[in-house]
């Protein structure tokens, strides 16, 4: 693995254990605002951070440009073979992180049995970032503890780096298979009512693909064959619905209606509307009033 820090500290002596084609590595370090760091692995590996570092750190797959394509470090990353990882800290902080290094050949053999060939191979070429890790939280914080302190076979540790890696590669469950890369319209229920309730319109396709209990990959996938849209898309034009309805049926100013629909100012919000609907929202509002006079 190649890679190089600026601005990181460990803070604990780091603890490792080698296993059947697996290395389990828990770092303890502290980071510095304005620190850096380029990770790149021949093999796949994971991130999971112990505790929530997400406003604290940005990463990026392209070119080290933080500034122009970063988003924020997940609790769990699944990074695929060869994969570029430059990371940034916007302030100080510590952090607690356990690294899995996988090879590549381990991982099939134990996917493969389950899920075939293909799919396992697919799946290890996908990169995933979670930010809900409940349920690998506690597997992760076992395996952290066999690290510090080995009392078991070593075949306990590897069961559970199994059953990390099975709960977060994007993985199709079989229920998915079934339904052939489309939708239930009990999810498609299911997501409307969240969004409606919640009355959040700015959701990304990671919060979009939680409500409905898919990997976000695999969600966008599916959901451009059902709606013949993508996520974004989608939610952008149901947005827009939403000011239609709030410009004819209500006395809010364009401002107030582009704020509460989370555009960032009038004029985006003016701007998208031309683009779906062919008018500004003040001169649809002005037809619309012509129309019911």
């Amino acid at each position: 693995m190649s890679w190089k820090t600026e601005g990181i500290r460990v803070t604990s002596p780091v603890q490792w254990r080698q296993y059947d084609g697996l290395v389990s590595v828990l770092w303890e370090a502290e980071s510095q605002a304005g620190a850096s760091g380029y990770y790149l692995a021949d093999d796949p590996r994971i991130m999971f951070f112990f505790n929530d570092v997400s406003s604290n750190v940005q990463i990026s797959n392209e070119d080290g440009d933080l500034a122009r394509s970063s988003r924020p470090m997940a609790r769990a990353v699944y990074i695929p073979a060869g994969m570029p990882l430059w990371t940034g800290s916007r302030r100080k902080h510590s952090f607690s992180h356990l690294n899995l290094h996988l090879h590549r050949d381990r991982v099939l053999r134990y996917l493969a049995p389950s899920v075939g060939t293909s799919a396992a191979q697919a799946a290890l070429r996908r990169p995933v970032e979670l930010q809900d890790v409940a349920a690998i939280d506690a597997l992760a914080k076992l395996l952290a503890e066999e690290i510090k302190n080995p009392s078991r076979h070593a075949v306990y540790a590897e069961s559970l780096i199994g059953s990390i890696v099975a709960g977060l590669l994007d993985i199709p469950a079989e229920s998915e298979e079934r339904a052939g890369g489309r939708l239930t319209q009990g999810q498609m229920n299911k997501l409307l009512s969240h969004i409606d309730g919640a009355g959040d319109y700015r959701m990304s396709v990671a919060d979009m693909a939680g409500i409905v209990g898919l990997s976000e990959s695999w969600f966008a996938s599916v959901f451009k064959q059902t709606t013949g849209h993508t996520p974004l898309q989608w939610l952008l034009s149901k947005r827009i619905e939403l000011a239609k309805g709030l410009l004819a049926e209500s006395d809010l100013t364009v401002a107030s209606i582009a704020a509460q629909l989370g555009f960032s100012d009038q004029a985006h919000f003016t701007k998208v509307f031309r683009q779906i609907v062919g008018e500004t929202p003040a001169a649809w509002r002005r037809l619309q009033s012509f129309r019911q006079a």
